[in-house]
């Protein structure tokens, strides 16, 4: 479902691959990013995928979690064959750049911040494409290899897709100029602008 900006009409899309297809398209344009047709599905193929809860969260010994990134490099780290090593780095890869684009707010709450996904994330595609560059799958070590050098644009453009139909709050605000100082993101810097902030590093006192 798409919300239009000129009112609170809801139009209907005939599937989700259809509205985030359209939906990534306008906000890589939007953001000024370029990236290969084969990159541009694979991210509107995860968020497609995720979209479904289950997809995304894991049956733990807790119930149903989101499985910390620590315990994906663990995993990836551990297997006993590469393409089980594979496969966890590409799980934590995925999960980092969705979580970084749609949940960017929500780390306010947590411990660890989202340069922390963003640089997990980054490192695991890159990690990949590396491997991946040696064998026979080339075309899908530059679709990694890409997301791992774009990697903070691209969940700039997720995060604009999740905050399409947002209303920024005093706390949001602050929060925007966290993800700024951090990350650097240009979003961010962007959307402080509409909001009517300008953004600007802090100065360091020294001790």
């Amino acid at each position: 479902m798409q919300q239009s900006e000129s009112n609170d009409r809801v139009l209907a899309v005939s599937s989700l691959r259809e509205y985030f297809h359209g939906a990534l398209r306008q906000a890589l344009t939007h953001q000024r990013v370029a990236v290969e047709a084969q990159t541009e599905q694979y991210v509107v193929n995860l968020l497609t995928i995720f979209a479904r809860s289950e997809q995304l969260f894991e049956q733990t010994p807790d119930g149903v979690r989101l499985r910390p990134l620590v315990q994906m490099l663990s995993d990836a780290l551990e297997a006993p064959t590469v393409v089980e090593r594979e496969r966890h780095l590409q799980r934590l890869g995925d999960v980092s750049l969705f979580i970084s684009g749609f949940f960017a707010h929500g780390f306010a709450r947590k411990l660890i911040d989202i340069d922390y996904h963003i640089a997990m994330g980054g490192r695991a595609y890159g990690t990949l494409a590396d491997g991946l560059a040696r064998g026979r799958r080339q075309v899908l070590s530059r679709v990694f290899g890409e997301l791992a050098l774009k990697f903070q644009p691209i969940v700039d453009a997720l995060g604009e897709i999740s905050d399409a139909a947002r209303r920024y709050s005093q706390t949001d605000i602050l929060r925007l100029y966290e993800i700024w100082l951090k990350t650097g993101s240009a979003r961010a810097r962007g959307l402080l602008r509409q909001l009517g902030v300008e953004a600007t590093p802090v100065a360091m006192v020294p001790h």
